[in-house]
């Protein structure tokens, strides 16, 4: 697991720095909405991520996974939004899209399998 681990924590990582990156192309008009709210969205994927690792309990390990995995989808979702407000070309969000289904899967499987461990 902890192998598995190493390289989901790796991809979150690229995924944060990349979005930090396609973010500040946002308007500077947006810095306290959809920018600010991109980027805690990008952080809270990987925050939670790795304090559901921490702990003990799996059901608990659970629940953070599944935080994680939520804001996942939130972060893209601001992207998804600045696209269609014109804010970055479609071939970003594309690229940044594609690192996100890499790690959603890889987290889907996670939680599928932490599950069936707890059921």
């Amino acid at each position: 697991m902890e192998g598995f681990h190493k390289i989901l924590k790796g991809k979150i990582t690229d995924y944060i720095i990349f979005g930090y990156f396609v973010s500040k192309e946002f308007p500077k008009d947006e810095l306290y909405a959809l920018t600010s709210q991109c980027r805690r969205s990008l952080t809270s994927v990987l925050l939670n991520y790795v304090e559901g690792y921490a702990r003990k309990k799996k059901k608990v390990m659970l629940n953070f996974y599944e935080i994680s995995y939520g804001s996942l989808q939130e972060s893209i979702t601001t992207f998804y939004l600045a696209c269609k407000l014109g804010y970055i070309p479609t071939k970003k969000y594309l690229d940044i899209f594609h690192k996100k289904e890499e790690i959603a899967k890889m987290l889907w499987t996670t939680i599928n399998n932490l599950e069936k461990e707890t059921s």
